[in-house]
């Protein structure tokens, strides 16, 4: 699949609220590597899902690899262009294959690799990404972290939930990190889902 040279203007894809006040520049940049790492259940999806909100809307294709159910309604809540997702739900031990494939044809990435990653099939993927001007959102767990640094990293250090009888909504304690300017970015409390079922700030 041939793609398009990759112009100066379309080198960082945007951000939404409120991961754009916590990102340096407020975007992610083409070809770089970024982590979601949180406890099973505790919003990791949820987070990784609601970054890909405003460059599908955008009109920027995105991908979702290893992912049961993702959820398309929750993800039409949080901001996404279905229009804009190509899926890949049960690829099993074929994660790598299918994650290379959709790389040639999305502008943004997220992966859950389905068992423990080895540094060098993560060093593959993460190379690949970068010539291809992909942004990879790799999703881990504790028990499966992704083995190798990434460009910038999001990470749920707790949680907890609001209910009443007009509100359901999450606190994510979320720690941003990674090269650069984002080694100091620090640590936030967002919504995650707010009432809407988006990401917000708290």
């Amino acid at each position: 699949m041939l793609r398009p040279i990759t112009l100066a203007t379309t080198r960082r894809l945007p951000l939404a609220d409120p991961w754009c006040t916590m990102v340096p520049g407020g975007t992610l940049r083409r070809g770089s590597t970024v982590t979601v790492q949180a406890p099973a259940g505790s919003g990791g999806l949820s987070l990784a899902l609601s970054l890909l909100g405003a460059a599908s809307v955008a009109g920027h294709w995105v991908g979702v690899v290893g992912i049961d159910d993702p959820g398309v309604v929750a993800m039409g809540d949080l901001g996404v262009d279905l229009r804009r997702v190509l899926f890949v739900p049960r690829p099993r031990g074929a994660w790598a294959e299918s994650t290379a494939d959709l790389l040639d044809g999305v502008d943004l990435l997220v992966v859950r690799p389905p068992t423990r990653t080895s540094r060098s099939l993560a060093r593959r993927v993460m190379d690949r990404a970068r010539e291809r001007g992909v942004v990879l959102i790799a999703l881990g767990e504790s028990t499966a972290p992704w083995p190798l640094p990434a460009d910038l990293s999001f990470t749920v250090t707790a949680t907890r939930w609001r209910t009443s009888s007009q509100l359901d909504a999450r606190y994510l304690t979320v720690r941003v990190a990674g090269r650069g300017e984002a080694s100091r970015t620090g640590e936030r409390v967002v919504l995650l889902p707010d009432h809407r079922g988006r990401a917000a700030a708290s």
